[in-house]
């Protein structure tokens, strides 16, 4: 079965993060320009957080708040689990089922590597 590791050589290198600061917008704007569904919320190196699209979508949209004016800390998911690179593949599907969530960042000694998906 294939690592965490094995699975993050093969997608695009980076992580795309924003400070717990920006408005949901710019998270928004990031995922669209990138095409994904998830963003990490880093600040000082450390995770905080994680932004999804249905966060977006039911924490701000659905009620009628402005993604302008609504700060992406308002929103995120706090001390996402996380996994090592050592990790397998099935081990994280399990968890992604069990937890109900479709990511789960990637963490080496405290630095955040990558994020796997679901659909990894």
């Amino acid at each position: 079965m294939p690592s965490v590791k094995h699975c993050l050589s093969d997608k695009k290198s980076g992580v795309f993060s924003l400070p717990p600061s920006a408005p949901v917008f710019q998270a928004l704007e990031l995922m669209k320009a990138n095409r994904i569904r998830a963003v990490l919320i880093i600040e000082g190196g450390v995770l905080l957080g994680i932004v999804t699209q249905g966060d977006c979508a039911i924490k701000v949209l659905l009620p009628g708040r402005s993604a302008h004016d609504t700060l992406v800390s308002e929103i995120m998911t706090r001390d996402p689990l996380t996994v090592k690179p050592a990790a397998l593949l099935d081990q994280c599907m399990k968890v992604m089922v069990t937890r109900r969530i479709r990511h789960l960042p990637v963490l080496d000694n405290g630095v955040v590597t990558g994020v796997v998906s679901i659909g990894d």
